[in-house]
């Protein structure tokens, strides 16, 4: 059954950092139907300068006060991932919807006992993997539906790029702490690809992975290879090196008559190859990335359609994630 349009649901945001500036934030309030009402920081001054610069009404300095303010309907976890369950359980207590950074948390257990907690409240639960939102992604969708390449055989991703100066001056950096991000940036970034690939080719069945710290710079590691098996028989193979002297972001995709090319994070053309030549695509990002996964979250709340990306699709990107690092 549909909802009414004309309900207005009513976000706050925990931890309102660089990710909310201008990638999600705004989107939510660009959003019709949707509204930022209070904002969290622990630091009181950053969550103030926050809500004044975006024009949220309240803002908050303890997150127990905002999930459970009566004039929040749903909340968005944007905290580092090692509090992402912490927060988690404390808003499907309070009855309310949630979406939650990438990754869902850093384990796939931890995963589980998330998506246990909504479900046994029957709570909308989604994870902000807003790659299979994206249009350029959805035309990645739309050539493999059309079989512009033929039937899939194997997808590879390269990801390198070199140390940047955090790395290098020995600073702290919680992308890197072994604690929250076991995997470093492997983790925040890795996860954004591997998730695609899943919405794009289907569920994986069988993964393995090597994993080591090749630089000494931090504890977590920094550099990765993999190989996996989806469900339908499709092979896959992945690297990742944070310490490499050059940045590059390729994946192919193999078919029995063509290849699809592009970049998971870099807004390069998409290139598709058969027997009618090459085409190259070039798909604009949004200026707020999150927007269009923002408005999918309207249109299932909403009773529309269906979200690409709910927490049970996030815990089984997690899955992947803890095999490749050895973690299961």
């Amino acid at each position: 059954m549909k909802n009414s349009d004309t309900k207005i649901i009513r976000w706050g945001i925990l931890g309102c950092g660089n990710v909310t500036e201008v990638k999600s934030g705004p989107a939510y309030q660009k959003t019709d139907g949707f509204e930022i009402r209070a904002v969290m920081r622990r630091d009181a001054d950053k969550a103030q300068d926050y809500a004044k610069r975006h024009h949220i009404t309240k803002f908050y300095t303890n997150a127990d006060e905002l999930i459970n303010d009566s004039e929040i309907d749903a909340i968005y976890i944007a905290t580092p991932p090692d509090s992402h369950k912490y927060y988690a359980l404390k808003v499907a207590e309070a009855g309310k919807t949630c979406c939650i950074e990438k990754p869902l948390a850093p384990s796939h257990q931890d995963c589980l006992e998330i998506c246990e907690a909504f479900k046994i409240k029957s709570l909308p639960l989604f994870a902000a993997y807003y790659r299979r939102s994206l249009p350029r992604f959805q035309q990645v969708k739309t050539w493999l539906e059309n079989n512009s390449i033929g039937e899939v055989r194997h997808i590879r991703w390269h990801l390198s790029k070199p140390a940047n100066e955090t790395d290098l001056s020995g600073k702290y950096n919680w992308r890197t702490d072994s604690k929250i991000a076991p995997g470093g940036y492997f983790d925040d970034l890795a996860s954004h690809g591997i998730d695609l690939f899943i919405y794009l080719l289907g569920n994986i069945k069988t993964v393995a992975g090597l994993s080591t710290n090749q630089q000494g710079l931090y504890d977590a590691k920094d550099a990765v290879t993999a190989c996996w098996l989806h469900e339908n028989g499709i092979t896959g193979t992945g690297s990742w090196n944070f310490g490499c002297s050059q940045r590059e972001d390729q994946v192919e995709i193999f078919g029995s008559k063509g290849k699809i090319e592009f970049s998971i994070f870099d807004d390069a053309a998409l290139l598709l190859t058969n027997e009618n030549g090459t085409e190259e695509l070039f798909i604009e990002n949004p200026e707020n990335i999150q927007i269009y996964h923002v408005e999918n979250m309207k249109e299932d709340l909403l009773g529309y359609s269906k979200h690409p990306s709910t927490g049970e699709t996030a815990a089984h990107t997690s899955w992947v994630m803890d095999k490749i690092l050895g973690n299961l």
